[in-house]
Parts: C-alpha cells; sequence; structure tokens
C-alpha cells in the first residue's frame, strides 16, 4: 500500500466528516454542504450512474453498474482499465479553506496468479497544480475484500483557494495488467465488495484563511 503523497505539476459512497486542523477552530458544520456534483467516464457511462444525496448535502452516495475491469481469454484489451473522473463543489464558509486528511477505501480484487492489478485516486482542486494520489497494488493470486485507510501527513496536505470557489476533482481507476499469468487465467476488479458497497471515505480537515 503506498500512502497519499504531494505531486507538482458497485456502489462508491463519499461522505464528507468535518473535522479541525491542530490548534484551529473548525467553521459551523451546518454551514458547509455540496453544491455541485457531475462525473464521466468509462466505468460509470451516462445511465449507468445514479446519485443519492443526503438531506443535509453533507453526504452523498455515487451507484456504479459498469465500473468493473477485466482481462482474460475473449475480454477486450479496453477493459482491462476503468475509471471515472468526479468533480464536486462544496460551499465553504467564507474566511476558511480545506483538504483532504485521509481517505478510506473498501473493495473486492480477484486477481490471478503473476497477474496485477490497481486502484488509484488522484484529486486536485480545480486550477491548481499541486495533486495528491492514493494506490493500492494487489499480486495474485488474490480473492478477497479489501479495506485501507490512507492518511495526509499535516505538511503534505492540498488546500483549496481561499476566496474563491473551485471544484475538487477526483479521478477514480481501475486497473488490469495480465504480468506473468497465464493467458488462459481472468482477473476481476470490481467497485463492490462482497456486501455490495465500496466505500470511499474523505475526511476534510479546516483551517482559517491567512
Amino acid at each position: 500500500m503506498k500512502r497519499i503523497r504531494p505531486l507538482l505539476g458497485c456502489v462508491v459512497a463519499l461522505a464528507f466528516v468535518v473535522a479541525a486542523a491542530p490548534g484551529f477552530a473548525d467553521p459551523d458544520p451546518n454551514s458547509v454542504h455540496v453544491k455541485k456534483l457531475t462525473y464521466a467516464g468509462s466505468g460509470c457511462p451516462p445511465g449507468s450512474t445514479a446519485l443519492d444525496l443526503a438531506s443535509d448535502a453533507k453526504a452523498f452516495t455515487l451507484l456504479f453498474s459498469e465500473f468493473i475491469a477485466e482481462i482474460g481469454p475473449g475480454i477486450p484489451q479496453r477493459e482491462a482499465r476503468k475509471n471515472c473522473q468526479v468533480s464536486l463543489t462544496l460551499h465553504v464558509p467564507g474566511g476558511f479553506t480545506y483538504g483532504i486528511a485521509a481517505v478510506d477505501y473498501r473493495g473486492f480484487a480477484e486477481i490471478a496468479d503473476g497477474a496485477l492489478g490497481r486502484q488509484q485516486a488522484v484529486y486536485y482542486f480545480q486550477g491548481q497544480a499541486p495533486q495528491a494520489t492514493t494506490w493500492r497494488d494487489f499480486w495474485g493470486p488474490h480473492t478477497d475484500n479489501w479495506h485501507i485507510r490512507d492518511e495526509v501527513e499535516w505538511a503534505s496536505i492540498v488546500w483549496a483557494p481561499c476566496g474563491v470557489e473551485r471544484s475538487l476533482n477526483i479521478n477514480a481507476q481501475l486497473r488490469l495488467e495480465k504480468q506473468s499469468a497465464s493467458s488462459r487465467t481472468s482477473s476481476v476488479m470490481a467497485m463492490d465488495s462482497e456486501d455490495g458497497s465500496l466505500n470511499q471515505i474523505y475526511h476534510i480537515v479546516w483551517r482559517p484563511c491567512p
């Protein structure tokens, strides 16, 4: 498992958890809500994704029906990689900025002996160069549910710009590679788990703007 690191340059639930930054006061949670959400990609084509927004607009669930990567005999190469780009805009109280402090992932993978599966997510704020990336590799043989938490060190958190409204973009990806696996074997990674849900929980921390 790789830790989130800064870079310069089928059910998914993303729940926002407001947390105070060390030594700082946090904003009124009632003033934080999702203003806009869009999504696109091979893992979430039109008509395959539904949105369930909580009544308080502080959490939402995306339900995917086609976010599945596969490799094996008779399977087109394009099926080896699936992605979904999510763009969301939060209403941020005046005088505050926020960043992602931790991400929880759950899912399921069935990887053949010698094959490689990767789950990856990149997030960044609209118009900014700094990005953060999380990824997890699964070498076969592997057949199991998985749950990981990636935490960001305070000094490495990517912060939303102060005083302007910018979208947070999250590009999730599933990828499978044959590597040394037999050409007769198959592998699959799906955005679901044994209980039918994958949870991606983004924990938010706040700090006052300068």
